[in-house]
């Protein structure tokens, strides 16, 4: 995949790097010479041009990007030129960042496929790590449902996923286990390994450093949560 991401401040710039990282072919672009210096040895390839000039999008062969992320957050007027300019140009996808309702509004109105508000979902994630720190990772796909990765504790510690009535109780479904496997390496140390099951059988038995993958609604997980904070 190839991923053109525009904007290299904090949010743009670990973007791009964490796409890389991933496996991505990234384009980083700024008008800024030092944000550019800063990341071209990160990415696929880095540059320094004026994401407001069409010439310059179109010399870096924009257009055959598969996705590109507008990161920019100080200047609305360029990051709303950005995405129109995209859109012109034929980019299929364009991620958008919004810093307000109105930006916000304004990037769906001239095609944005995606818009990211960076200051609410981080008020999302923080208060989700103060009310269930036990989560790991969540992942929403669709509206009211989500996939989670969390240990679950003593509460359930020793019980197979039977006798842990996830399901009749919650209503969630265990999709997935993730074990810590201890062995002895060549030279004799002790270390672990992990395994994933993601065939998990009826009686297959919940250790307490298992993580747990589980599928559901928001209020299924919020009354699973509450149970495990009483802990």
């Amino acid at each position: 995949m190839m991923v053109a991401v525009i904007g290299l401040g904090t949010f743009g710039g670990k973007t791009a790097v964490s796409l890389f990282d991933k496996g991505a072919d990234v384009i980083a672009i700024d008008k800024s010479e030092d944000l550019v210096e800063k990341i071209k040895e990160r990415v696929t390839h880095a540059v320094c041009l004026d994401v407001t000039d069409e010439k310059a999008l179109r010399s870096v062969n924009i257009s055959d990007v598969d996705v590109a992320v507008v990161a920019i957050g100080d200047n609305v007027e360029n990051s709303i030129m950005a995405v129109a300019t995209l859109r012109k140009l034929g980019v299929g996808r364009v991620v958008a960042r919004a810093t307000s309702i109105l930006h916000q509004h304004v990037l769906k109105e001239i095609g944005a496929s995606q818009i990211i508000k960076v200051e609410e979902d981080m008020g999302e994630i923080i208060a989700s790590q103060i009310i269930a720190p036990h989560v790991l990772q969540r992942y929403n796909f669709a509206a009211g449902y989500s996939i989670v990765e969390l240990k679950l504790g003593k509460k359930f510690e020793g019980k197979t996923l039977v006798e842990s009535r996830m399901r009749q109780t919650y209503s969630l479904n265990i999709v997935a286990l993730q074990k810590k496997i201890p062995y002895i390496t060549e030279d004799g140390k002790s270390a672990f390994k992990v395994e994933i099951n993601d065939c998990p059988m009826p009686m297959d038995i919940i250790e307490a450093d298992d993580v747990v993958v589980l599928v559901g609604s928001e209020n299924n997980f919020n009354k699973l949560f509450a149970d495990l904070g009483e802990v």
